[in-house]
């Protein structure tokens, strides 16, 4: 599997954005979606995540309200909606996928997550 993210870049405070992730490969063992963040000299951190058709989602409180996901099955490709944009969401994004099935797993462990694109900049200024 092959993840491809793209639509980064710099906007403004209270601005919007959407990052895209399109996936390639043996994409229907695919088990679950997420996207991550990592701001310098900071460690990677989970922002939200899906089920395999993102019906349903898992979203970290510091963007809970402002950031959604979803899944374009004909493009196979994840969305990262990111609304009411804050300085603080500033930093390298990154889509993952994860293949292994498990009934009790972390959405937020990076080490769950078997297959990663290569992170798109976002910069929010105030």
């Amino acid at each position: 599997v092959q993840l491809q993210a793209s639509g980064g870049g710099l906007v403004q405070a209270g601005g919007s954005l959407r990052l895209s992730c399109v996936a390639s490969g043996r994409t229907f063992n695919i088990f679950a979606w997420g996207w991550f963040r990592q701001a310098p000299g900071k460690e990677r951190e989970f922002v939200i995540g899906c089920g395999w058709d993102c019906s349903s989602t898992t979203v970290e409180d510091s963007v809970k309200g402002r950031f959604t996901i979803s899944k374009d099955n004909a493009k196979n490709t994840v969305y990262l909606h990111m609304n009411s944009l804050i300085p603080e969401d500033s930093a390298v994004y990154y889509c993952a996928a994860k293949e292994q099935m498990k009934i009790i797993w972390n959405w937020r462990s990076a080490l769950e997550y078997e297959y990663w694109g290569q992170g798109t900049q976002v910069t929010v200024s105030s």
